[in-house]
């Protein structure tokens, strides 16, 4: 979205030089990454709590692991790489290219992953 604005005011983005960096996508990748931790961390705790709490009892553990598991992994909550995906998200929809079909292509993919995972993950 970012870049798209520059190319939509680029004249203006002439008189500010700095501006000119979004135009290269070493420097837009850097942003992601940037944006993409940023996002994750910030939702954070706030998402780990919500996922304790829906889904009560937590992580399942089997009986035939490491005793340490029955001590330590008891009530972790699952899907914390749904953090990692809105990152992702954010950040692609922030700094991408839209205008580019693969894009789209990648992020529609890498969501369907996430929903294939997330709902094969779920303990019921």
């Amino acid at each position: 979205m970012i870049y798209l604005l520059y190319l939509y005011y680029a004249d203006v983005a002439q008189a500010y030089p700095l501006l000119n960096l979004v135009q290269y996508q070493t420097v837009r990748v850097g942003l992601a990454l940037v944006t993409a931790m940023i996002v994750a961390v910030a939702m954070g705790q706030r998402f780990i709590d919500w996922m304790r709490a829906r889904q009560g009892r937590g992580q399942p553990i089997r009986a035939d692991g490491p005793e340490s598991h029955v001590l330590t992994k008891q009530g972790t909550p699952t899907m914390g790489g749904l953090m990692i995906l809105a990152g992702i998200a954010a950040a692609v929809l922030l700094w991408g290219d839209l205008t580019n079909p693969y894009i789209w292509i990648v992020s529609l993919v890498t969501a369907a992953f996430g929903i294939l995972a997330s709902s094969t993950t779920t303990p019921r």
